[in-house]
Protein backbone atom coordinates (compact mmCIF):
# COMPACT_ATOMS: atom_id res chain seq x y z
CA UNK A 1 0.00 0.00 0.00
CA UNK A 2 1.17 3.54 0.11
CA UNK A 3 2.70 3.98 3.06
CA UNK A 4 3.95 0.69 3.41
CA UNK A 5 3.87 -0.95 6.80
CA UNK A 6 3.56 0.07 10.28
CA UNK A 7 7.12 -1.27 10.69
CA UNK A 8 8.91 -0.24 8.30
CA UNK A 9 7.43 3.48 8.95
CA UNK A 10 8.37 2.90 12.89
CA UNK A 11 11.36 2.40 11.71
CA UNK A 12 11.99 4.70 8.80
CA UNK A 13 11.73 8.50 8.37
CA UNK A 14 9.90 10.61 8.69
CA UNK A 15 8.98 8.67 11.54
CA UNK A 16 5.04 8.64 12.68
CA UNK A 17 3.83 11.23 15.43
CA UNK A 18 1.69 10.01 17.95
CA UNK A 19 -2.09 10.90 16.59
CA UNK A 20 -0.97 8.32 14.07
CA UNK A 21 0.26 5.74 16.00
CA UNK A 22 -3.08 5.96 18.57
CA UNK A 23 -5.30 5.36 15.11
CA UNK A 24 -3.38 2.82 13.65
CA UNK A 25 -3.69 1.10 17.18
CA UNK A 26 -7.65 1.85 17.49
CA UNK A 27 -8.17 0.53 13.91
CA UNK A 28 -5.98 -2.43 14.14
CA UNK A 29 -8.12 -3.23 17.00
CA UNK A 30 -11.40 -2.98 15.60
CA UNK A 31 -10.65 -4.52 12.56
CA UNK A 32 -9.41 -7.91 14.73
CA UNK A 33 -12.59 -7.26 17.37
CA UNK A 34 -14.25 -7.70 13.55
CA UNK A 35 -12.45 -10.74 13.08
CA UNK A 36 -12.82 -12.45 16.28
CA UNK A 37 -16.68 -11.58 16.98
CA UNK A 38 -18.85 -10.75 13.67
CA UNK A 39 -17.54 -13.52 10.71
CA UNK A 40 -18.95 -16.47 11.37
CA UNK A 41 -16.67 -17.96 11.38
CA UNK A 42 -14.35 -16.08 13.49
CA UNK A 43 -11.26 -15.48 11.96
CA UNK A 44 -7.82 -16.14 13.80
CA UNK A 45 -5.13 -13.81 11.81
CA UNK A 46 -2.30 -15.67 13.95
CA UNK A 47 0.47 -13.38 13.11
CA UNK A 48 -0.20 -10.41 14.66
CA UNK A 49 2.08 -8.04 14.29
CA UNK A 50 3.83 -4.56 13.06
CA UNK A 51 5.13 -5.81 9.39
CA UNK A 52 1.34 -7.07 9.18
CA UNK A 53 -0.52 -3.82 9.40
CA UNK A 54 -0.28 -1.95 6.19
CA UNK A 55 -1.02 1.72 5.75
CA UNK A 56 -3.16 3.18 3.04
CA UNK A 57 -2.43 7.30 1.89
CA UNK A 58 -4.30 8.41 5.20
CA UNK A 59 -2.22 6.64 7.50
CA UNK A 60 -5.05 4.42 8.51
CA UNK A 61 -4.40 0.96 9.20
CA UNK A 62 -5.45 -2.34 6.99
CA UNK A 63 -4.76 -6.00 8.26
CA UNK A 64 -3.11 -7.75 6.01
CA UNK A 65 -1.00 -11.46 5.01
CA UNK A 66 -3.65 -13.92 5.98
CA UNK A 67 -1.55 -16.51 4.91
CA UNK A 68 -1.74 -18.50 8.70
CA UNK A 69 -5.46 -17.27 9.30
CA UNK A 70 -7.91 -19.76 10.21
CA UNK A 71 -11.23 -20.18 10.50
CA UNK A 72 -12.92 -21.48 13.70
CA UNK A 73 -16.45 -22.21 14.56
CA UNK A 74 -17.86 -19.47 17.45
CA UNK A 75 -18.77 -22.99 19.34
CA UNK A 76 -14.57 -23.79 19.34
CA UNK A 77 -12.31 -22.51 22.44
CA UNK A 78 -8.98 -23.32 19.69
CA UNK A 79 -7.31 -24.91 16.84
CA UNK A 80 -4.04 -27.31 17.11
CA UNK A 81 -1.75 -26.54 14.26
CA UNK A 82 2.34 -26.75 14.22
CA UNK A 83 3.53 -23.49 15.68
CA UNK A 84 4.00 -20.86 13.10
CA UNK A 85 4.51 -17.25 13.28
CA UNK A 86 7.12 -14.51 14.23
CA UNK A 87 9.21 -14.92 17.43
CA UNK A 88 8.47 -12.48 19.57
CA UNK A 89 4.48 -12.05 19.06
CA UNK A 90 3.96 -15.75 19.77
CA UNK A 91 1.65 -16.35 22.83
CA UNK A 92 3.24 -18.47 24.68
CA UNK A 93 0.29 -21.21 25.22
CA UNK A 94 0.49 -21.42 21.36
CA UNK A 95 4.21 -21.98 21.84
CA UNK A 96 4.36 -24.61 24.03
CA UNK A 97 0.97 -26.41 22.84
CA UNK A 98 0.57 -25.18 19.26
CA UNK A 99 -3.25 -24.27 20.29
CA UNK A 100 -3.84 -20.83 19.23
CA UNK A 101 -7.31 -18.77 19.50
CA UNK A 102 -8.41 -15.65 19.42
CA UNK A 103 -6.44 -14.86 22.96
CA UNK A 104 -3.31 -15.55 20.90
CA UNK A 105 -4.03 -12.51 18.38
CA UNK A 106 -4.83 -10.61 21.89
CA UNK A 107 -0.93 -11.93 23.01
CA UNK A 108 -0.30 -10.42 19.32
CA UNK A 109 -1.80 -7.23 19.45
CA UNK A 110 -0.27 -6.29 22.92
CA UNK A 111 3.31 -6.81 21.86
CA UNK A 112 2.34 -4.14 18.49
CA UNK A 113 0.87 -1.52 20.89
CA UNK A 114 4.53 -1.85 22.61
CA UNK A 115 6.17 -1.45 19.42
CA UNK A 116 3.90 1.63 18.55
CA UNK A 117 4.91 3.37 21.40
CA UNK A 118 8.15 2.24 21.66
CA UNK A 119 8.85 1.99 17.98
CA UNK A 120 11.47 -0.86 18.74
CA UNK A 121 11.17 -4.32 17.96
CA UNK A 122 9.73 -7.03 20.08
CA UNK A 123 13.04 -9.16 20.41
CA UNK A 124 16.85 -8.35 20.54
CA UNK A 125 16.84 -4.91 20.96
CA UNK A 126 19.43 -2.80 23.67
CA UNK A 127 17.21 -1.62 26.33
CA UNK A 128 17.63 2.71 27.19
CA UNK A 129 19.64 1.58 30.30
CA UNK A 130 22.78 3.09 31.35
CA UNK A 131 24.80 0.56 30.29
CA UNK A 132 22.49 -1.14 27.65
CA UNK A 133 21.27 -4.30 27.82
CA UNK A 134 19.89 -7.18 25.61
CA UNK A 135 16.53 -8.23 26.61
CA UNK A 136 12.64 -8.56 24.90
CA UNK A 137 10.13 -5.72 24.68
CA UNK A 138 7.66 -7.05 26.59
CA UNK A 139 9.92 -7.90 29.46
CA UNK A 140 11.51 -4.57 29.73
CA UNK A 141 8.11 -3.06 29.67
CA UNK A 142 7.19 -5.08 33.03
CA UNK A 143 9.85 -4.27 34.28
CA UNK A 144 9.50 -0.53 33.47
CA UNK A 145 6.05 -1.15 34.90
CA UNK A 146 7.29 -2.70 38.34
CA UNK A 147 9.74 0.42 38.57
CA UNK A 148 7.24 2.65 37.62
CA UNK A 149 9.14 4.27 34.81
CA UNK A 150 6.95 3.89 32.06
CA UNK A 151 7.52 6.86 30.79
CA UNK A 152 11.19 5.36 29.77
CA UNK A 153 9.16 2.93 26.87
CA UNK A 154 8.48 5.97 24.91
CA UNK A 155 9.90 6.81 21.63
CA UNK A 156 11.56 9.78 21.32
CA UNK A 157 10.79 10.45 17.47
CA UNK A 158 7.18 10.37 18.65
CA UNK A 159 7.08 13.79 17.59
CA UNK A 160 5.21 17.23 18.36
CA UNK A 161 1.34 16.25 20.16
CA UNK A 162 2.71 13.54 22.19
CA UNK A 163 0.17 12.76 25.01
CA UNK A 164 2.44 11.23 27.73
CA UNK A 165 -0.83 10.02 29.94
CA UNK A 166 -2.79 8.43 26.45
CA UNK A 167 0.78 6.38 25.64
CA UNK A 168 1.18 5.19 29.57
CA UNK A 169 -2.40 3.66 29.10
CA UNK A 170 -1.56 2.20 25.86
CA UNK A 171 1.30 0.81 27.53
CA UNK A 172 -1.26 -0.47 30.14
CA UNK A 173 -3.58 -2.13 27.77
CA UNK A 174 -0.86 -3.43 26.02
CA UNK A 175 0.52 -5.55 29.37
CA UNK A 176 -3.46 -6.48 29.76
CA UNK A 177 -2.90 -8.36 26.25
CA UNK A 178 0.36 -9.92 27.19
CA UNK A 179 -0.24 -11.71 30.23
CA UNK A 180 1.03 -15.52 30.30
CA UNK A 181 -2.60 -16.55 30.99
CA UNK A 182 -4.77 -16.84 27.68
CA UNK A 183 -8.10 -16.27 30.41
CA UNK A 184 -6.79 -13.00 32.05
CA UNK A 185 -6.32 -11.40 28.50
CA UNK A 186 -9.10 -9.26 27.50
CA UNK A 187 -11.52 -10.11 24.83
CA UNK A 188 -10.88 -7.94 21.70
CA UNK A 189 -13.74 -5.56 22.08
CA UNK A 190 -12.83 -4.90 25.08
CA UNK A 191 -9.59 -3.79 24.00
CA UNK A 192 -11.05 -1.21 21.38
CA UNK A 193 -13.04 0.13 24.42
CA UNK A 194 -10.14 0.70 26.02
CA UNK A 195 -8.15 2.29 23.67
CA UNK A 196 -10.73 4.79 23.13
CA UNK A 197 -10.71 5.36 26.87
CA UNK A 198 -13.30 3.19 28.50
CA UNK A 199 -12.83 0.72 31.20
CA UNK A 200 -9.16 0.13 31.42
CA UNK A 201 -9.07 1.84 35.10
CA UNK A 202 -11.05 -0.73 35.95
CA UNK A 203 -9.30 -3.80 34.06
CA UNK A 204 -5.97 -2.42 34.90
CA UNK A 205 -6.78 -2.56 38.88
CA UNK A 206 -8.56 -5.70 38.65
CA UNK A 207 -5.38 -7.51 37.14
CA UNK A 208 -2.94 -5.63 40.36
CA UNK A 209 -5.40 -6.53 42.65
CA UNK A 210 -5.35 -10.55 41.36
CA UNK A 211 -1.45 -10.46 40.60
CA UNK A 212 -0.69 -8.97 44.23
CA UNK A 213 -3.41 -12.08 45.58
CA UNK A 214 -1.77 -14.85 43.43
CA UNK A 215 1.89 -13.48 44.65
CA UNK A 216 0.45 -13.83 48.37
CA UNK A 217 -0.66 -17.17 47.72
CA UNK A 218 2.69 -18.14 45.70
CA UNK A 219 4.28 -16.57 49.09
CA UNK A 220 2.67 -18.71 51.76
CA UNK A 221 2.93 -21.86 49.83
CA UNK A 222 6.59 -21.28 50.48
CA UNK A 223 6.71 -20.09 53.71
CA UNK A 224 4.47 -22.72 55.50
CA UNK A 225 5.93 -26.23 54.43
CA UNK A 226 3.12 -28.99 54.76
CA UNK A 227 3.18 -30.13 58.42
CA UNK A 228 3.58 -34.09 57.40
CA UNK A 229 6.83 -33.69 55.39
CA UNK A 230 9.69 -35.08 56.79
CA UNK A 231 12.66 -33.21 57.97
CA UNK A 232 16.77 -34.85 59.30
CA UNK A 233 17.89 -34.54 61.97
CA UNK A 234 20.99 -35.69 63.18
CA UNK A 235 21.63 -38.30 66.38
CA UNK A 236 24.40 -37.33 68.32
CA UNK A 237 25.20 -40.50 69.81
CA UNK A 238 26.76 -41.75 66.25
CA UNK A 239 25.94 -39.06 63.41
CA UNK A 240 23.15 -41.17 61.52
CA UNK A 241 20.44 -38.76 60.12
CA UNK A 242 17.05 -39.78 61.01
CA UNK A 243 13.58 -39.27 59.28
CA UNK A 244 11.68 -37.08 61.70
CA UNK A 245 7.86 -35.04 61.32
CA UNK A 246 7.47 -31.85 61.92
CA UNK A 247 5.55 -32.42 65.21
CA UNK A 248 8.05 -34.89 66.40
CA UNK A 249 10.79 -32.55 65.82
CA UNK A 250 8.99 -29.99 67.51
CA UNK A 251 8.35 -32.15 70.98
CA UNK A 252 12.39 -33.15 70.73
CA UNK A 253 13.11 -29.22 71.00
CA UNK A 254 10.45 -28.21 73.53
CA UNK A 255 11.14 -31.50 75.73
CA UNK A 256 15.29 -30.38 75.58
CA UNK A 257 18.23 -33.15 75.71
CA UNK A 258 18.06 -35.90 78.01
Amino acid sequence: MANGSVASRLRGRPPLDWAARRRIAIRAARGLAYLHEQCDPKIIHRDVKAANILLDDGLDAVLADFGLAKLLDHSESHVTTAVRGTVGHIAPEYLSTGQSSEKSDVFGFGILLLDLVSGLRSIEFADRSRPPRRTSLLDWARKMQQESRLHLLVDRNVGKGFERMEAMEMVQVALLCAENIPARRPRMSEVLRMLEGDGLAEKWQASNQLEQLQDAETEERFEEPSHDCMLFVVDGTNGSRIGRSREEVQEMELSGPR
